[in-house]
């Protein structure tokens, strides 16, 4: 792939597919991807094999979607352009302002603050921390995600369709799955075909590696527009204003910190932009009053919140038009970015 002019690379890419709507290009300069240097990657080691991103005149300096988590800039790809899994597996990303690489892990690109690090291990909390167990990986989509019905989860089915209807206004652009787990809606939401592309993205390296491994089992999920990403719902790898949608199922009692989290999401989203999410209520009006100060204690160390709160919450983080589907203790909430 060869451009001709600096007019004619803006003119390829001004209506790319995978581009939220009001994303900008900037003009640049001359490329072509038939002198990049082939490079491998180990699936053992993030920095093994790295592809060099050094300055030579030749380098493309692409719009990307992918940006810093450390300073937010983003972030320049040397690579196939596109955000399906073989575009993302061959290509490397550097952001200039930093002057830090990022590379695919295994099947996913690790684009955390520590993706390299050789010393330095995060540890999150016991509740983040539990879901990158391999066991609990493994286990995810065989029986332990079905036990959420007891609680009032509808199935997954359902969940699905009621997330598409909150996600209407969103149709055409960029959803990201936010704390995807084994991307059981990932792969829902890019086989629909309803979103110009799809980004699974998880804190768990496990979590990433089972959702590989149902993707290659679907042909159609395979093909389309989704990538695998690594990182962190209060960090995310994505410029201000970018994201048309952010789901984030069975998720916001596993966070850290809540607040950062959809911080960090009202900051992605695009002006009109949708958050769509589930998680288990700490109790609900229908919790019988002798069973709400054992959830109460429950909640000092899982972020279980009320429906109250989660409002609340949405709308200090400068969230507007909430609203909430309450089932026993399950609730699906939706609310956009002014």
């Amino acid at each position: 792939m060869t451009m001709a002019s600096s007019s004619m690379h803006q003119l390829s890419f001004a209506k790319h597919p995978l581009l939220p709507r009001n994303f900008r290009l900037q003009p640049c300069p001359q490329f072509s991807f038939a002198h990049f240097p082939s490079f491998s990657v180990r699936a053992s080691s993030a920095l093994a094999a790295e592809p060099y991103l050094g300055t030579q005149k030749d380098q493309t300096l692409e719009a990307e979607i992918f940006s810093c988590p450390i300073c937010y800039e983003p972030l320049i790809r040397r690579g196939p352009s596109g955000l399906n899994l073989e575009a993302v597996y061959r290509s490397g990303f550097k952001c200039n302002k930093c002057n830090k690489s990022y590379y695919r892990k295994d099947n996913f690109l690790d684009l955390t603050v520590t993706a390299g690090s050789r010393e330095y291990i995060e540890v999150k909390p016991a509740r983040t921390e539990l879901f990158r167990s391999p066991l609990v990986s493994f286990l995810y989509e065989r029986g332990w995600r079905q036990n959420f019905n007891s609680r009032g989860f509808p199935g997954q089915d359902e969940e699905f369709k009621m997330a598409q209807e909150y996600f209407k206004p969103a149709q055409g652009g960029l959803l990201v799955d936010v704390s995807c787990g084994s991307g059981l809606f990932s792969r829902k939401f890019a086989r629909s075909g309803t979103y110009s592309g799809v980004i699974a993205l998880d804190y768990s390296e496990n979590m990433l590696r089972q959702c590989y491994d149902f993707i290659k089992q679907d042909d159609a999920v395979l093909k389309a527009n989704l990538a695998l990403v690594r990182a962190d719902v209060s960090r995310l790898p994505f410029s201000s204003g970018l994201v048309d949608a952010v789901h984030a199922g069975a998720a916001l009692h596993c966070w850290p910190s809540p607040s950062n989290a959809i911080a960090e999401i009202t900051r992605v989203l695009r002006s009109g932009g949708v958050f769509v999410g589930t998680t288990f209520l700490r109790y609900s009006s229908t919790t019988p009053w002798i069973i709400r100060p054992f959830r109460q204690r429950n909640a000092r160390n899982i972020s279980f919140l009320t429906a109250e709160e989660i409002e609340d919450l949405c709308t200090a983080c400068g969230l507007t038009n909430y609203t909430s589907k309450i089932q026993q203790s399950f609730v699906m909430f939706s609310a956009r970015k002014p």
